[in-house]
């Protein structure tokens, strides 16, 4: 029986920056959270792009999904590769943002696509995908199983291999990349039947279970004590892996493609994290883990105030290369701690 419990407790680090840090707004309306949060996401971004914006060709998209819906997308390639052989197949990275299925703009990843792009050389696709209050499951579910077949019927106009597009996110775009990942191995989703199978997934703080669904991740830990999502509401649909890729069974596992995990040890995903991992590599499935001990959901934001918000991009650029050099299955549940 799994205990994860030795990665939490605070760090030293991040209780040194932890009372300087910002205050998020609270008492909005929803809506107007939404609003203010963003733009203070798009102006950090914004700044950070004050030295990349020389380094990266940036373009504009449009997606249609299914239901005829205009999605914004973006694509980032760094100057150095759009200089080079136009004749040259290049590695293409489907991006999805995080802020729990309510925030994020498609400005406001300019910096992380983009410093993704320099960092490994790939053809970054960031998709602005629907929101809720307005938007509500499964919409950003369809949005991105529509974004990845996009990607795939216009690949040549891309320039990339359609045999080595990966996709990853962070938090909720990790939930939605691990769900359609889970959903089109084996050819169990329609919509992509046919298509090259994924070349690798990074999954960065990445929820896989909904709240009502729990129950069998709690079965999974040694004891509920030792739990980080202390959630025991069973649900009829636990084995829905739309929803749950988390509960899925070793065979709807086996045939996975690499993936990274990063995953934070004061996280209240901790647990569903790693053990979403420890299956992965039980399913003989390559798995490349990373623990951030001690520090909670989304500390990268704190930027350059913590010496481990280096290491966030180390593990997620790293994952992208990591998976290109398709990597055998150890069978050994390693975790890299940092």
């Amino acid at each position: 029986m799994a205990d994860y419990s030795i990665y939490g407790g605070p760090s030293e680090d991040w209780l040194a920056v932890e009372a300087d840090l910002p205050a998020l707004p609270t008492g909005l309306p929803v809506t107007e959270l939404q609003r203010v949060t963003n733009e203070m996401r798009s102006k950090r971004a914004q700044v950070a792009m004050v030295a990349l914006a020389d380094k990266v060709q940036i373009q504009d998209l449009t997606i249609k999904a299914r239901d005829g819906y205009s999605l914004e997308a973006r694509t980032y390639l760094s100057a150095e590769a759009a200089a080079g052989d136009p004749q040259q197949k290049r590695p293409t990275y489907l991006h999805l943002h995080g802020g729990g299925f309510l925030l994020g703009t498609i400005d406001s990843e300019d910096a992380t696509c983009s410093q993704m792009a320099l960092e490994t050389g790939v053809l970054v696709l960031n998709l602005n995908y629907r929101h809720t209050p307005q938007y509500t499951y499964p919409t950003a579910w369809h949005d991105t199983q529509d974004a990845f077949l996009w990607i795939h019927q216009n690949i040549q106009d891309l320039g990339g291999d359609p045999a080595k597009v990966l996709m990853g996110g962070i938090s909720a775009g990790a939930w939605l990349t691990a769900s359609l990942t889970m959903e089109m191995n084996g050819g169990r989703l329609e919509r992509l039947a046919g298509l090259p199978p994924l070349a690798g997934q990074v999954l960065m703080i990445p929820p896989t279970v909904h709240p009502d669904c729990y129950a069998p991740q709690l079965r999974r830990l040694r004891a509920g004590a030792v739990s980080s999502y202390l959630l025991r509401v069973p649900d009829p649909r636990e084995d829905d892996t739309k929803l749950n890729p988390g509960n899925a069974t070793f065979e709807q596992a086996r045939g996975l493609p690499p993936t990274t995990f990063g995953v934070c040890g004061l996280d209240p995903l901790r647990d569903e994290g790693l053990l979403y991992a420890e299956l992965l590599t039980e399913a003989d499935v390559p798995t490349n883990i990373h623990v951030f001990k001690g520090l909670p959901h989304g500390f990268h934001s704190a930027g350059n105030k913590l010496k481990a918000s280096a290491h966030w991009a180390t593990v997620m650029h790293g994952g992208i290369k990591w998976a290109l050099e398709q990597p055998k299955a150890s069978g050994k549940f390693d975790v890299t701690v940092w």
